[in-house]
């Protein structure tokens, strides 16, 4: 081999690296989910990546992206390229509660994302200490009115549906509550047990122990219907309060990612939700798998983002970014 040709083929070797890179990249997708492994949608991802991998013939990697409420993961998949190598699943609330707290919106989900699918709901409860004498809610409703000094409650982060949830009760029922905000469900568990505090909002997935063995009592569910998880607790709308709010999985791509591709993924996902062994390990951790269609996904969103706008701009709750 002569001077030139070896010199150009040593220039040649960073563009057959790039070129070996982007191969590799091509059969490898992250997903990302922005919050802690070990919770509820951290192993919802697990197992429909475990799923979706053969039928999408990618290497699928569920990677954790945690800090900023969600914030950071958010955003490594609005930055990324729009190649079928990075995905989002994320809470729902995440993606219309964030843009509404946020002194400068970080992201525009309508605009910066292409919507998926739907995967999995999950329900919020109104959970007691067993020694308060209130048999339902409306029983605690009237044991608050007799206690103003003890009408304080739990959510397990500011800026979350149960903070926005405690706010509405409050204005519903008339009653001036502390809210105290924890990290996580865990320890808001604890200090209803304790008595450190009256009453907590928090996911039923997380309550549900705790109700079951007498430590703590969820008197009310916030969704439309009764829980299949607890069918014994009455609804708030059973308990006269106009309240529902439940929330949910979803997946995103970033902005300009091939529908084609997208619908492909969607495919994926709702063929792994409807795998018996899938629900059956889904149920077990307090989701229920339900799966659409992308339209399905960003009309849900569009109608828990109508509802809680005025909620949200009521409370005047901001971060500062």
């Amino acid at each position: 081999m002569d001077r030139r040709n070896f010199i150009a083929g040593c220039l040649g070797l960073p563009l057959l690296a790039q070129a070996g890179e982007a191969q590799a990249q091509a059969g490898l997708t992250k997903m990302i989910f922005p919050f802690a492994a070990g919770a509820g949608g951290d192993t919802l991802c697990r197992l429909i990546a475990q799923e979706m991998a053969p039928a999408l013939q990618r290497t699928i990697v569920v990677e954790n992206r945690t800090g900023g409420d969600g914030l950071i993961g958010i955003k490594a998949v609005k930055g990324a390229s729009p190649d079928g190598s990075m995905v989002l699943v994320t809470t729902g609330p995440t993606m219309y509660l964030l843009p509404m707290v946020e002194t400068t919106p970080s992201f525009d989900t309508a605009k910066d994302f292409v919507p998926v699918s739907l995967l999995a709901r999950f329900e919020f409860a109104v959970v007691i200490s067993p020694t308060i004498d209130a048999a339902d809610f409306k029983g605690f409703v009237a044991w608050l009115k007799a206690h103003p000094d003890k009408a304080s409650f739990g959510v397990p982060s500011n800026g979350t549906i149960p903070h926005f949830m405690g706010s509405k009760l409050e204005k519903d029922l008339g009653i001036a509550m502390t809210r105290v905000p924890y990290r996580g469900s865990a320890p808001i568990i604890n200090d209803i047990i304790g008595g450190h505090i009256s009453f907590g909002i928090t996911t039923l997935a997380d309550a549900l122990p705790q109700h079951r063995a007498k430590g703590a009592k969820i008197i009310a569910v916030a969704s439309a219907e009764r829980s299949p998880f607890a069918l014994e607790v009455p609804t708030l709308k059973e308990s006269g309060i106009d309240l529902v709010a439940d929330a949910w999985y979803g997946m995103w791509l970033p902005a300009g990612s091939s529908p084609e591709f997208a619908s492909k993924l969607g495919a994926a996902a709702n063929a792994a939700l409807a795998k018996p062994e899938v629900k059956e390990k889904l149920t077990a951790i307090g989701l229920i798998p339900v799966g659409s269609s992308a339209e399905g996904l960003t009309k849900e969103l569009a109608a828990n983002t109508a509802f809680w706008q005025p909620i949200v701009k009521a409370t005047g709750y901001k971060i500062e970014n």
